[in-house]
């Protein structure tokens, strides 16, 4: 535990923390917390982008997590997630469990006004699939 949470009362635990993140803000960007609540076996939105960084926390089961020049990563309950927002595509946010709900809290920050995400075409996906990691 680092000096600056030493002090913290009881109950209340830091479980991680992105200084950099901060840096990828947009100037002008509000708040906005989002629940992500998927069904057995839901594959989640089709591949998209957000227009700013979001950082979250997996609250219920496992998330099959999937961010362009990243390999597909299980994320379960209790793990933190960063997405830079952007340009960079999210290939999937799937509930990794066929029998029982996942979800999922982010708070993203994004200029006010944009949605929430955009879905990529299937062109872009073709003109950008080199940048995709897979696994071997």
């Amino acid at each position: 535990m680092s000096a600056e949470h030493a002090h913290l009362p009881p109950g209340v635990e830091v479980i991680t923390t992105l200084p950099e993140a901060a840096a990828r803000i947009p100037v002008g960007a509000e708040a906005r917390t989002i629940r992500v609540t998927l069904s057995p076996g839901d594959p989640g939105a089709p591949p998209h982008r957000h227009p700013g960084p979001l950082f979250g926390y997996v609250t219920q089961g496992e998330i099959l997590f999937e961010l362009e020049g990243q390999p597909p990563r299980v994320l379960k309950a209790g793990d933190a997630l960063f997405e830079p927002g952007g340009d960079v595509i999210h290939y999937q946010g799937a509930n990794n469990l066929p029998d029982a709900q996942s979800q999922l809290v982010v708070t993203m920050f994004a200029p006010p006004g944009t949605p929430v995400l955009t879905v990529v075409s299937a062109e872009e996906l073709a003109e950008r699939r080199h940048l995709r990691v897979t696994q071997p």
